[in-house]
């Protein structure tokens, strides 16, 4: 029997994370009733930052190996160039690593440059990762399909070798700078009329502006929450909602940050529902009280009444439900309720729901067909390649506008901002106009 030392350092540190991960689901569901909230809260952030690495370990080590054991190998290895590469390499793969325990050590009201320069390499990690791993399926099959009748030279073949390294190294500086400007640009504004079924004649065209994203944290601060309230306010809209991951910190260590939520002032009201991240904050309701100091009422399974401005008799229900992550996190008190939010919304008026999760609205609608319009978040259009893929078929709705049945529809915004890594492939945040109408 192979003992644990013996194991290639891959299959270690495989089984690394699978300790790691055995601990959080062990300390979820049979310890956190024997630690104060802080404890569990800060015990649950380094057990995602350790079991994150333990996983990245495994593409580090093939990144070191492809980028640097490969031209050790060479003729490269005794270049002068060769010693600060391997410095380069080590110092990049370090920064990815420490990305993660920027959310335990620094976050505030503004980005560290540290904080934003691990995320852009860990951006980047994935990408390289990506091509690295592509290329080299590549290499396989076309070895594969030559068959080994064709026989190269040593010179070509080792030409061949590194110029797998080199083209994923080339592809991963280009892309990563493009979605770093990407990512700096303002959101882009997006107006989509909708179609609501009994909304009031009185209410026809009211405009709600849609938030969700937006991550205050590591690499999202003041000044970017100020940018988007500005263009929020600029469009002057009759409601403002955000549905969930305003954050992915403690509300008393990044209070300065969320103070330009106060100057939202839409007169029919600012709504918010909870997000997964800000359960992994552990620090809800502490987020609640700040956000009511701001006139941001958070709708906690809860409607509230959207009464016209023309007639007090014109009405819809405006509903929240909290994230389904507060379930996973066995958070007390928390978790989606739908028959609690929609208590007194009957099919006679228009129901408006705000689920921060594309899969809560497609339950949501299971359980209740009759809801007009769903809100919802979370899925960052993908944010960037190569993660689009995975979070399309993760999802049952992506982003954008969708019509479900006969008289319902479900948006999904790509995000205000971003998680973390601060790029954007293949995606664009985005503040979203919602005009509503009345068919």
């Amino acid at each position: 029997m192979i003992s644990f030392k013996q194991l290639p350092l891959e299959a270690k540190a495989a089984v690394a994370a699978g300790v790691v991960f055995f601990s959080m689901m062990l300390s979820r569901s049979y310890l956190a009733e024997q630690f104060e909230l802080r404890t569990r809260r800060w015990l649950l952030r380094l057990q995602m930052a350790l079991f994150a690495n333990a996983l990245m370990l495994i593409g580090s080590l093939h990144v070191w190996r492809s980028t640097v054991t490969t031209f050790s190998r060479s003729s490269a290895a005794s270049s002068f160039c060769f010693m600060p590469w391997k410095i380069a390499v080590f110092m990049f793969l370090a920064l990815a690593h420490s990305s993660f325990f920027t959310l335990l050590f620094l976050v505030a009201e503004e980005p560290y440059f540290f904080s934003l320069a691990a995320y852009t390499c860990l951006g980047a990690y994935i990408i390289l990762i990506f091509f690295l791993f592509t290329l080299g399926s590549v290499e396989q099959a076309y070895k594969f399909l030559a068959g080994r009748g064709a026989k190269a030279g040593t010179g070509n073949k080792n030409s061949r070798t590194a110029m797998k390294p080199v083209l994923a190294v080339v592809l991963t500086v280009v892309l990563t700078v493009v979605g770093l400007l990407n990512a700096s640009r303002p959101p882009t504004v997006n107006s989509v009329e909708v179609p609501v079924h009994k909304l009031p004649s009185t209410m026809n065209n009211l405009k709600v502006v849609l938030l969700s994203d937006i991550h205050l944290g590591p690499t999202v601060g003041k000044t970017k929450l100020a940018m988007i309230v500005r263009m929020v306010k600029a469009l002057k809209p009759d409601i403002t909602v955000i549905v969930g991951d305003l954050t992915d910190s403690e509300a008393e260590i990044i209070r300065p940050a969320v103070e330009p939520l106060g100057e939202l002032n839409s007169p029919l009201g600012t709504y918010f529902v909870t997000g997964n991240h800000e359960y992994y904050t552990s620090d809800v309701s502490n987020w609640f009280e700040l956000l009511k100091s701001f006139n941001i009422q958070p709708l906690h399974n809860e409607n509230v009444k959207i009464v016209s401005t023309k007639s007090t008799d014109d009405w819809f229900c405006l509903a929240g439900v909290d994230d389904i992550e507060a379930d996973v996190l066995r958070y007390s008190g928390h978790g989606m309720d739908l028959k609690k939010a929609l208590r007194d919304c009957s099919s006679e008026h228009a129901i408006v729901l705000l689920a921060h999760q594309p899969i809560a609205a497609k339950w949501a609608l299971q359980e209740r067909p009759d809801i007009n319009l769903i809100l919802s978040g979370h899925t960052h259009g993908g944010q960037m390649f190569p993660l689009n893929a995975g979070a399309y078929f993760l999802n049952p709705f992506f982003v954008g506008l969708y019509k479900v049945g006969q008289n319902t529809f479900v948006y999904v915004s790509p995000g205000t901002m971003y998680f973390g890594i601060p790029m954007r492939l293949g995606s664009r945040a985005e503040i979203t106009e919602i005009i509503l109408h009345s068919p």
